[in-house]
């Protein structure tokens, strides 16, 4: 490994924004560790660029797998400059009061647990290393702010997502840890390609949204990643600039 190098992992890394910050990040010259629960789709992603990005398959809700790539990634580079906390899901669009539990328990699994099984892993990791310290950003979302109709669980997470963040930045503070948060606004992956379509607006009705190239939060996650510990991008939103969240609802 090139003593210049540094060593990230990328949760959610087998698509989407994952996969492309996962690929930006290589491109600038770090080494990567993806994580997802799929891996054939890491795989396809570690396809891309197989000297620096190196699948490690698991879920992240899952403790015990949590653990096991966390060490291995450690096993495998030495050490860990980085965490994307990216990965993350949702609930069925349907009324509030006809919410699955087990669905909002899926959803709070992957996304603020989940973050929170990543940090703490990570956390351990930047401490106990030479030269200690390390960055982590956590994916918020446009619904760190504002949410969309039937959205419950994902907006609760989110929301609570913000509230991790601002945790971890304090408690790093001391370890050289520097946490910040990337909220993002209808990039076009897979998972926003209804959004040409049309989605439910606050006032009832159904309306196509603007989206932006996925390719503008990889460079954002890239500058985010670069700064030295000294510095921090404490809340970043990057947002297809006509989508209607500037005066939604």
């Amino acid at each position: 490994m090139n003593g210049t190098d540094k060593i990230a992992l990328v949760t959610g890394a087998g698509s989407g924004i994952g996969r492309a910050s996962a690929q930006a990040l290589a491109k600038a010259g770090w080494r990567v560790a993806l994580v997802g629960r799929r891996a054939e789709a890491l795989a396809a992603t570690a396809a891309t660029d197989p000297d620096r990005l190196v699948p490690f398959p698991g879920d992240v809700a899952d403790p015990e797998a949590v653990r096991a790539v966390f060490a291995a990634t450690e096993a495998r580079f030495g050490r860990l400059d980085l965490v994307f906390n990216n990965a993350g899901t949702g609930a069925p669009p349907v009324p509030f009061e006809d919410l699955d539990l087990a669905a909002w328990r899926r959803v709070v699994d992957v996304n603020l647990t989940g973050a929170f099984l990543c940090a703490q892993a990570a956390f351990r990791i930047m401490k106990a290393q030479d030269p200690k310290g390390g960055r982590i950003i956590n994916n918020g979302s446009i619904s760190a702010h504002a949410p969309r109709p039937r959205s419950a669980a994902y907006t609760a997470t989110k929301h609570a997502i913000t509230g991790l963040t601002r945790s971890l930045s304090l408690d790093g503070r001391v370890h050289d840890i520097a946490c910040g948060q990337i909220d993002i606004g209808n990039a076009a992956t897979e998972m926003t390609q209804r959004m040409s379509q049309g989605v439910p607006q606050a006032d009832g009705t159904m309306a196509a949204e603007p989206v932006m190239d996925v390719q503008a939060v990889a460079d954002a996650i890239v500058y985010m990643a670069g700064l030295p510990l000294a510095a921090n991008v404490q809340f970043m939103t990057v947002m297809a600039t006509k989508m209607p969240f500037i005066g939604r609802g």
